[in-house]
């Protein structure tokens, strides 16, 4: 698999856990809802595969009301995502512009 396109899975993944963190966020309210997660040693696994990655449930650490989102929990790994999504973009961008860079001077 080349580089850019696992660059590209792996930005899409890190979308899709984005979305799945915001819609926990939003639920936080919601009697029975159990936070969604993206296992991401897993899902990376399955990138090689081109299989979709699961999106599972977290069953412990329930409120009284059924809930199982921990808010904390979330914000933290909605910024460690974010970090990530960043840190990965800033690198393909940098690939890119490398690339951009070396045709540029190739027609010199």
């Amino acid at each position: 698999m080349e580089i850019i396109e696992l660059m590209e899975r792996v930005l899409n993944l890190r979308a899709l856990y984005h979305r799945v963190i915001a819609g926990n966020i939003a639920n936080v309210e919601t009697p029975n809802y159990k936070e969604r997660y993206v296992d991401f040693k897993e899902a990376l696994r399955g990138i090689e595969r081109d299989g979709r990655p699961q999106i599972k449930e977290r069953l412990e650490g329930g409120r009284p009301d059924g809930n199982t989102v921990q808010m904390e929990r979330q914000v933290s790994e909605l910024t460690e995502n974010s970090l990530h999504f960043y840190a990965l973009l800033s690198s393909l961008t940098k690939k890119f512009s490398l690339m951009r860079y070396v045709i540029g001077e190739g027609r010199r």
